[in-house]
C-alpha cells in the first residue's frame, strides 16, 4: 500500500501523523517525536501532507517541500468540523 495523503498534526513535542491510500483506507497511524519527522518523510514517497496552519506549520510546510511532498496548509476553523469525537491529537490528524 502506497500513502497518497497524510494528515499532520503539530504540537510541542509530539506530532500525530494519519495516513490513507486511494481508497481512504488508513495505511500510517504513527505518533513522531519532534526529532523523527524530517526522517520520516524522507524515506516516505512523494505525497500530499495537510497540517493545521499555525506558527510552526510553515516551518515544517518548508521543510516537507524540500523533501519532495506537496503541503496544504488548512485553517482551524475548517478542521474543527471533521474532528469526529473527543477532540485530541490524533483526532485532530485524522480529520485534517
Amino acid at each position: 500500500m502506497q500513502v497518497v495523503r497524510i494528515g499532520l498534526d503539530l504540537a510541542k513535542y509530539v506530532f500525530e501523523v494519519h495516513g490513507v491510500d486511494n481508497h481512504g483506507k488508513v495505511v500510517v497511524r504513527k505518533r513522531l517525536r519532534r526529532d523523527a519527522v524530517a526522517g520520516f518523510f524522507a524515506n516516505l514517497p512523494a505525497c500530499l501532507v495537510g497540517m493545521e496552519a499555525s506558527n510552526g506549520a510553515h516551518y515544517w510546510a518548508r521543510v516537507l517541500t524540500e523533501l519532495g511532498h506537496q503541503v496544504r496548509l488548512i485553517s482551524p476553523q475548517f478542521v474543527t468540523p471533521y474532528v469526529k469525537s473527543n477532540k485530541n491529537d490524533q483526532n485532530d490528524a485524522e480529520a485534517i
